[in-house]
């Protein structure tokens, strides 16, 4: 198969190539990324040169040169993971949240579809992976503000939550109701592709995933933000009084989620992939402060008075917490790590990696690649 994975220099993007290019040495990945500030090379570095990896620096939004792609990789599988996805930054700027999100997905699907309905096969054995957000659904209550303070064991069991601070969380059959230009972007191309299969017939597959963390992440994400603040001793300003939920997942685990279901998901199926991991802001503040003093070895807590809190982000949703249930009882995957392990790994990944870190947080990166791509 060849397989094009849009976004794949970005931070879940970069683990579903490496995967990929790994374990199937049968296919050709090819990684194509705009390289904004959020996609970056060095994430990729260990594969790189791989004899079945081909990375093109293309815009998902020119349809014209992703058609060209379409045909002259003769492109079976498409993974689309190429998306803004920094709240904030929505709401600074909506626009570019249009275009990327659903623009680009619209050029994409357009570009496969008119690919695979030139061949003689058709759609036969192939299929158009979007990956979304569990943002689209909106906001739950928080019934059970009290929750269970960390540490804890988080592993599902059977497809029962543990933890949880309400009784009600987010399927596959939940109404859309997002509540940001972000989520209300990501919904749209939601849309778009279940429209593609209703309207062309073009087998598409939709997930819905929860927070992810984990090595490469663009340090404006709060669990990398905080790590580098925390190591620098630099204020951790937290939303309203952190008492948000979200659900975390690690992202090896949404990559493994992912290779699941393009291989074994059933075509214009939803599926939602989550942690059954619930944690407050404050928490994972607090957890992220106590491992990185730990591990620098300071004194337990000593950077706890770096907490400050400011003001609420606007229409900020209070609680997400996504069942899986369906994806576990049909396909057989959940989570491999604890929580525990995975900010563990996490925190020493990016402690061990401060170079990769500090050439992310100067910017130097993206002035490194406009140069390299200037005369191309």
């Amino acid at each position: 198969m060849n397989i094009l994975i849009t976004g794949g220099a970005g931070f879940i993007g970069s683990h579903v190539v490496r995967l990929f290019v790994n374990k199937y040495p049968q296919y050709k990945i090819i990684n194509v990324d705009k390289l904004t500030y959020a996609g970056n090379l060095a994430n990729l570095r260990d594969i790189e040169s791989a004899p079945n990896y081909k990375f093109v620096r293309a815009d998902i939004c020119d349809f014209d040169t992703i058609y060209s792609l379409f045909q002259t990789e003769q492109i079976d599988g498409v993974i689309h993971l190429a998306a803004e996805s920094h709240v904030d930054r929505s709401i600074k700027d909506p626009f570019t949240f249009a275009r990327t999100n659903v623009m680009g997905t619209l050029s994409v699907l357009q570009a496969a579809k008119l690919y695979w309905e030139s061949l003689p096969e058709g759609f036969e054995g192939k299929r158009f992976y979007h990956i979304s957000t569990d943002e689209v659904y909106g906001a739950l209550e928080l019934t059970n503000p009290e929750g269970v303070k960390p540490p804890f064991t988080t592993k599902a069991s059977s497809g029962e939550h543990h933890l949880a601070y309400g009784t009600d969380f987010f399927y596959e059959t939940t109404k859309y109701n997002p509540h940001s230009p972000y989520s209300a972007s990501k919904a749209s191309s939601d849309h778009f592709v279940r429209a593609f299969h209703d309207t062309y017939g073009m087998p598409t597959i939709v997930t819905n995933c929860s927070n992810n963390y984990g090595p490469y992440q663009f340090p404006e994400k709060l669990i990398p933000l905080f790590i580098n603040n925390i190591r620098h001793r630099k204020p951790l300003p937290v939303y309203g009084k952190g008492e948000n939920v979200r659900d975390w997942l690690y992202v090896e685990d949404h990559a493994r989620a992912i290779d699941l279901i393009f291989h074994q998901g059933k075509v214009a199926e939803t599926y939602n992939i989550g942690g059954f991991n619930e944690w407050k802001n404050i928490d994972i503040v607090r957890v992220l402060i106590l491992t990185v003093d730990r591990l620098l070895s300071r004194a337990e807590g000593e950077d706890l008075d770096l907490i400050t809190y400011v003001t609420d982000r606007a229409g900020h949703d209070m609680r997400y917490a996504i069942d899986s249930t369906k994806l576990q009882r049909e396909l057989g995957w959940e989570p491999s790590l604890q929580f525990e392990q995975g900010i563990e790994k996490t925190v020493r990944w990016y402690l061990d990696n401060q170079e990769w870190l500090d050439n992310v947080t100067s910017g130097d990166y993206q002035l490194y690649y406009e140069k390299m791509y200037a005369n191309r």
